[in-house]
């Protein structure tokens, strides 16, 4: 009987404090008034509003990758074709080098981001935690580069890769972005978030500088190196104006100038094609995006705070 009442008594224990944290659960949820209420409800169908219409443009590109050339710029507007031309995505492989301007943007987006990641975290490394004379101004001249239009010093750089025959090569492309200021900023942001603790006790246990780089700081600011990565590999994949200047013959082009060519009398304006074509474009950014969205949001949201 003793051990019935003591089970009993257990039960009604758990339940009240399962009841207990109920309660509690909910007294911590904020309560709105319906003037509140109103007013979030109002905040949310502005945001639905706001999102259809960035996504507006992506829809009407994806709905006319599926229509034919002919029907693509109708009036008015045909949002949903009749028929779904699916046959776009096999032709656009077989009549066009899709192919080799997809390896050659992906080789140049690779190779570019790797570089300004590797370049970029080791000048913010010197930048934020070794001391040395004029540091602050060399940091200060060299962030200024960003301010001044690449317009302005284009036909120099051409005429020096012109002089030492790199132009009409991937290699022009590649060194002339291996370099970012933008991406030696925001690592030296992050790098200042993290104590120069744990640098001094690395250097105390004899690690060098570049082991203290390479063992602690880099792990410590994946975030970092994943917005970075991000915000490169985007922007050398949508460059257009680059490769169009130095890359000539078309097994160098990339996606961005191949696309063009559906536009002229060597595909007599296949819309469609193009349409189908920049779609494909989307997919690995998109894709990439929705693997680092976390780590992105997280490295652009600590790189401007200070530790």
């Amino acid at each position: 009987m003793s051990q019935i009442t003591a089970a009993d008594q257990t039960k009604k224990g758990l339940r009240k404090l399962s009841e207990s944290a109920s309660a509690g659960a909910s007294s911590d949820q904020p309560k709105y008034t319906p003037v509140q209420r109103v007013g979030r409800a109002i905040v949310y169908v502005i945001m639905i509003i706001a999102a259809a219409g960035i996504l507006l443009p992506f829809f009407w590109m994806i709905m006319s990758s599926l229509k034919s050339s002919n029907e693509v710029f109708t009036a008015p507007i045909v949002w949903i074709p009749e028929t779904f031309m699916w046959s776009n995505y096999v032709d656009i492989w077989t009549k066009s080098d899709i192919f080799v301007w997809t390896r050659n943007t992906l080789v140049l987006s690779v190779a570019v981001t790797f570089l300004q990641v590797l370049t970029g975290s080791f000048a913010a490394y010197g930048f934020a935690k070794i001391r040395f004379p004029g540091r602050d101004i060399l940091f200060l001249t060299y962030i200024g580069t960003i301010a001044v239009p690449w317009q302005s010093y284009m036909i120099p750089q051409f005429v020096i890769l012109s002089k030492v025959g790199l132009t009409n090569t991937l290699w022009a492309i590649i060194l002339l972005q291996a370099f970012g200021a933008f991406g030696v900023f925001l690592m030296k942001q992050y790098y200042e978030t993290i104590p120069e603790e744990l640098s001094e006790a690395a250097r105390i246990d004899g690690l060098t500088e570049y082991g203290i780089w390479r063992r602690i700081v880099l792990p410590l600011t994946i975030p970092a190196i994943a917005s970075l990565s991000l915000l490169t590999f985007v922007n050398t994949w949508n460059d257009y104006i680059g490769p169009l200047i130095y890359l000539r013959s078309p097994e160098l082009w990339t996606l961005q100038l191949g696309l063009r060519s559906f536009v002229t009398n060597l595909y007599d304006a296949n819309y469609a094609l193009l349409f189908t074509g920049l779609t494909l474009s989307v997919v690995p950014i998109a894709i990439i995006f929705l693997l680092g969205q976390r780590y992105f949001v997280e490295g652009v949201a600590t790189s401007g705070m200070k530790g």
